[in-house]
C-alpha cells in the first residue's frame, strides 16, 4: 500500500494528542519505549515495564553501547545523534528579561530513544523515537507543550552539517559560518497553540566537558553518561504569550548527554541545577536520590574563562529549605547550596514554584534566582517525586 508521506504525517500529528491522552493513564509507570511503541504500532516486550526509576531510566542497557571512562569526546561529531546508545537529549534553558526587567524562563528539549538495540534502519523501518518539550515560565504562568515523532521520515532528527535539531516545527539550527563551531550561533524556536519563542544564541567559548573529561558518573555502582555543556550563550529574541509579544535578552545553557543506563537500581530521580553567577562563573550540580541510601552528588565549577573543576560527592551540600504543594506532591522549590572550599553558600528560589511539566513523564522545571554569598540566576529540574 502506497501513501503520500505528507498526508501520513498530517494524520499522525492530528492523532497524536488523542492517542497520547488515551494511553497516558494506561501506561503510567511504563518506559518511554512502550508508550511510543503503542503510538507507532511497534511491538515491545513486557519486560520494558519493569524498571521503577524515573521514566524507566534504571532499565538494563544490555545490547546498547556502554558508557566507559577514558573515551574522548569529539567535536563537532558528538553534536550529532548516537543511535547505538539507549537515550540521549539536546537540552536548552534560558534565563531572560523583558524590557521592563520582568524575568522569564525558556526550555527547549529534544529526546531520542530507540525501540531496540539493533543496527539503525532507514525510512519507515527506522526504530528511533523522538520526544520534544517546550516551555515558557514567568512568575505568574508556566506554559508547556509536548511533541512526539518517529525517525526516518523527516519529522524529527538531528543532522550535523549544518547542525540542525528538530521535531515538527520546533528547531535548533546553526547559523555559524562554515568552518566555525556550529554552536557559536544558534537559532532556537518553538511554536505551540498558547505560546511561541524565537531566540538567537551566540557564544565565543568552547563547550565544557562535565565530570572526568565528559564521563559523568551517576552512582557508586558505575552508571554514567557522556555529558558536555555550553553554558556561555548570550540570548536575544522574543516570546509570544497569547497576543503579547515580549522582546527579551539574557543567558542560555545547553546540555548534551547520552547513555545506555542512567540510574542505578533504587535511584528514583534527580535534582539538577545550572547556575549563572554574577561573577561570570558557572556552576552545574546534581544529586540522584536513592530509596535506601544517601543521594549521590556531582558537579562542575566553571570559571569565567571556561576552565573547570570537577566537584566530587563529598564537597557538595544541598539542603531543601521550602516545599511547595504541586500536583499532589511536596516539592523542594527553595534550596541552600554550599561548596565550602569555594566559599559558596547560596539560597536558590524558584521564580514560579508551580512550574510543573505535566508531560508523559511529569517533572518540575523552571528558572531560579540566587542569593547569598553569590548572586545570579539559573535553572532547576526535579524528577522522580
Amino acid at each position: 500500500m502506497n501513501a503520500d508521506v505528507d498526508t501520513v504525517m498530517h494524520l499522525n500529528n492530528r492523532l497524536k494528542p488523542v492517542l497520547i491522552g488515551r494511553v497516558r493513564k494506561a501506561t503510567a509507570g511504563l518506559g518511554l519505549l512502550l508508550l511510543l511503541s503503542l503510538l507507532t504500532g511497534c511491538d515491545q516486550s513486557a519486560e520494558r515495564a519493569s524498571p521503577s526509576g524515573f521514566a524507566g531510566l534504571d532499565a538494563s542497557g544490555e545490547g546498547f553501547t556502554e558508557v566507559l571512562p577514558g573515551h574522548t569526546l569529539s567535536f563537532p561529531e558528538d553534536h550529532a545523534p548516537h543511535p547505538t546508545f539507549r537515550t540521549e537529549w539536546w537540552y536548552l534553558t534560558a534565563n531572560l528579561q523583558g524590557p521592563d526587567g520582568t524575568p522569564y524562563g525558556v526550555q527547549w528539549t529534544l529526546f531520542r530513544q530507540p525501540l531496540d538495540a539493533d543496527t539503525p534502519r532507514s525510512g519507515w523501518q527506522n526504530q528511533q523515537l523522538w520526544m520534544g518539550h517546550a516551555a515558557i515560565t514567568s512568575a505568574e504562568q508556566h506554559l508547556h507543550s509536548e511533541n512526539f515523532a518517529r525517525g526516518g521520515i523527516g519529522q524529527a532528527d538531528v543532522q550535523l552539517t549544518p547542525f540542525h535539531a528538530w521535531i515538527d516545527n520546533w528547531q535548533l539550527l546553526s547559523l555559524a559560518d562554515t568552518g566555525d563551531d556550529p554552536l557559536s550561533h544558534l537559532h532556537l524556536e518553538a511554536t505551540t497553540e498558547t505560546f511561541s519563542y524565537q531566540l538567537s544564541l551566540t557564544t565565543d567559548r568552547q563547550v565544557v566537558l562535565q565530570g572526568d573529561q565528559g564521563f559523568s558518573l551517576k552512582s557508586e555502582q558505575g552508571q554514567a553518561s557522556y555529558y558536555y555543556s555550553q553554558p556561555f550563550f548570550a540570548a536575544e529574541g522574543e516570546l509570544q504569550i497569547g497576543d503579547q509579544v515580549i522582546p527579551v535578552t539574557g543567558q542560555a545553557w545547553m546540555d548534551r548527554e547520552w547513555s545506555s543506563q542512567w540510574l542505578a537500581e533504587g535511584q528514583q530521580g534527580w535534582d539538577w541545577f545550572s547556575l549563572h553567577l554574577e561573577t561570570g562563573e558557572k556552576l552545574m550540580l546534581f544529586q540522584l536520590r536513592h530509596t535506601a541510601d544517601k543521594p549521590f552528588h556531582s558537579g562542575t565549577w566553571i570559571s569565567a574563562e571556561g576552565n573547570t573543576e570537577p566537584l566530587q560527592d563529598a564537597v557538595v551540600i544541598m539542603t531543601p529549605l521550602h516545599h511547595t504543594p504541586v500536583a499532589g506532591k511536596q516539592l523542594p522549590t527553595a534550596w541552600e547550596i554550599e561548596i565550602p572550599h569555594r566559599e559558596l553558600k547560596t539560597q536558590v528560589s524558584a521564580l514560579n514554584p508551580t512550574a510543573w511539566m505535566d508531560t508523559t513523564y511529569p517533572y518540575w522545571e523552571g528558572p531560579i534566582s540566587i542569593d547569598g554569598s553569590h548572586q545570579g540566576v539559573g535553572y532547576l529540574e526535579m524528577t522522580g517525586y
